[in-house]
C-alpha cells in the first residue's frame, strides 16, 4: 500500500468514489477504510467509500456501520447474497463522483489511484483502467500457483475475447458514468462482473490502459487453486456464448 504525497492543488484533484466489497472481511476491514480515508484527505481531494457488505456471516456489516457512523466521507452498505460482482456493481451504481475505484479489503493502493487519475485527466485519457499483475512494471510476488490462474485467465481474455488490458480482477478506475451506464446492462456477477464490464466497454469504444503494480500476497486464498480455475473456465464460457448471441442478434436487427 503506498502513502500519498500528491502536492496538486486539491481543486486539481478529481473527486473519486471508492468501493469495497466486503465479505468475511471484519479482520481487515477496518484498517483498510481507515487508510484510504486518512491518505485521501492528506490529499485534499473530495471522496466518498462505499462499503458494499455481502452475505457475511461474521460482524463485517457491524464494522462498517460503525465505520460509516466515525467517519463522514464513508457509506456502508448490505446485499443479502455472497457475491462479489454484484456487491461491486451495487457500489458502482451507488458512486456519485467523477471516478470509481475499485478496491478489495486486502489490496488497496492510493498511489495506483493517483496516477490512475493523472492519466485520465489528460483530455482523451482512458475511461477504465487496471492495476495489471502481468503488464509493464508489475511485480507479481504471489505463489506461483495463483500467478498460472492469473496467466490462463488472461490468456483466455486476450485470445477468446479480444481483451486489450492484461487483467480485469483487483484494483481499477473507471469513469463514473459510462462505467454505470454499461454496468446496469451487465449480466454475471461473482467472478465475472468486472470482467464482463471491462469487456463490454472496450467493445463500446471506451478507451483502456494499465498500470503495473506490486502484488503481495497479505492471506491465504480463499478457494482452492483448481475450483478457482474450473470456475473461471465455465463462467468465461458462459460470458462468451452470451456475447455472441447478443452479437449475433444485433446483426440480425440490424
Amino acid at each position: 500500500m503506498s502513502e500519498p504525497t500528491s502536492s496538486a492543488p486539491a481543486a486539481s484533484l478529481a473527486s473519486v468514489s471508492v468501493v469495497f466489497p466486503a465479505y468475511q472481511e471484519e479482520a481487515f476491514l477496518e484498517t483498510a477504510v481507515r487508510s484510504v480515508v486518512e491518505g485521501l484527505r492528506e490529499e485534499g481531494r473530495r471522496f466518498e467509500v462505499i462499503i458494499v457488505e455481502n452475505g457475511s456471516k461474521d460482524a463485517t456489516r457491524a464494522v462498517a456501520e460503525r465505520l460509516a457512523e466515525t467517519f463522514a466521507e464513508v457509506q456502508a452498505r448490505s446485499i443479502p447474497t455472497a457475491n462479489y460482482g454484484l456487491a461491486l456493481r451495487d457500489g458502482l451504481l451507488a458512486a456519485s463522483n467523477e471516478l470509481v475505484v475499485n478496491f478489495d479489503v486486502d489490496l488497496f493502493d492510493l498511489g495506483f489511484l493517483r496516477e490512475a487519475s493523472q492519466r485520465m485527466s489528460v483530455p482523451g485519457g482512458p475511461d477504465v483502467i487496471v492495476a495489471s499483475k502481468r503488464g509493464a512494471g508489475a511485480d507479481d510476488r504471489r505463489h506461483w500457483t495463483r500467478k498460472v490462474v492469473t496467466g490462463v485467465f488472461s490468456t483466455l481474455l486476450r485470445f477468446g475475447f479480444g481483451l486489450q488490458v492484461s487483467d480485469t480482477h483487483g484494483m481499477k478506475a473507471l469513469r463514473r458514468e459510462p462505467a454505470r451506464d454499461i454496468g446496469r446492462v451487465c449480466l454475471f456477477g461473482t467472478d465475472l462482473f468486472d470482467t464482463e464490464l471491462i469487456l463490454r466497454m472496450e467493445r463500446s469504444g471506451y478507451r483502456s490502459d494499465e498500470i503495473g503494480v506490486t502484488i503481495e500476497e497479505t492471506r491465504p486464498a480463499r478457494t482452492p487453486i483448481l475450483s478457482r480455475v474450473l470456475r473461471s473456465v465455465r463462467g468465461l464460457a458462459t460470458l462468451w456464448f452470451a456475447l455472441r448471441r447478443e452479437k449475433r442478434s444485433e446483426f440480425r436487427g440490424s
